[in-house]
């Protein structure tokens, strides 16, 4: 086995992450969420997913163990085996940083206007998402706050996720993971 890929998907909250993480389960690909490192955290210490309990963990774990113990905590979870993985919700350079001891890294962000992401999380409704403009704001400004703009500014691939509906962008997302960087050598494994 080659030096493993891992594809680490940046984007902040409703810009289409999650969009990526299914093209890529949809071509095999092992997808591990950093989300639910901070939300079984939560769970951990008695805390309903809100977002302000989801927020205040996210800072609380970087404040106790330091700026890349969520990376570190979904690295662990990768298996031997895996040739190339996904990792969705990469929030910082230091994070990257981490992602790079375990294979080389690309980068991809996903963009969507604010007005944009806010109307989207409001209607997918999932424990944890703000419920209004305030906490929106104040979501958004702890995921900048984390370094979020660095590693988006510095990806290797854009996907902007704006005026299109799902399947468009669905299908981009594959194309991109299959021709640009599954392409250059990397095959997926089959899912188990």
């Amino acid at each position: 086995m080659g030096r493993r890929i891992v594809i680490v998907v940046a984007g902040m909250p409703g810009s289409g992450k999650s969009v990526v993480s299914r093209a890529a389960k949809e071509l095999g690909l092992p997808v591990y969420v950093m989300g639910d490192v901070v939300r079984e955290e939560a769970a951990r210490r008695g805390l309903e997913p809100t977002p302000a309990n989801l927020n205040m963990v996210a800072k609380s774990l970087r404040e106790e163990y330091g700026p890349t113990v969520v990376a570190e905590r979904t690295a662990q979870k990768f298996r031997e085996d895996e040739e190339i993985v996904l990792v969705d919700g990469v929030r910082s350079l230091d994070e990257v940083k981490v992602f790079q001891r375990y294979g080389d890294v690309v980068i991809v962000a996903v963009h969507a206007s604010p007005r944009t992401r806010f109307e989207r999380i409001r209607k997918r409704n999932r424990p944890g998402d703000p419920r209004t403009w305030e906490e929106f704001v104040s979501r958004d400004l702890t995921e900048l706050g984390f370094g979020i703009g660095n590693v988006i500014a510095l990806a290797d691939y854009m996907i902007v996720n704006e005026e299109k509906s799902l399947d468009e962008v669905l299908e981009e997302a594959r194309v991109l993971l299959r021709e640009k960087i599954l392409g250059k050598g990397a095959r997926p494994q089959p899912p188990s």
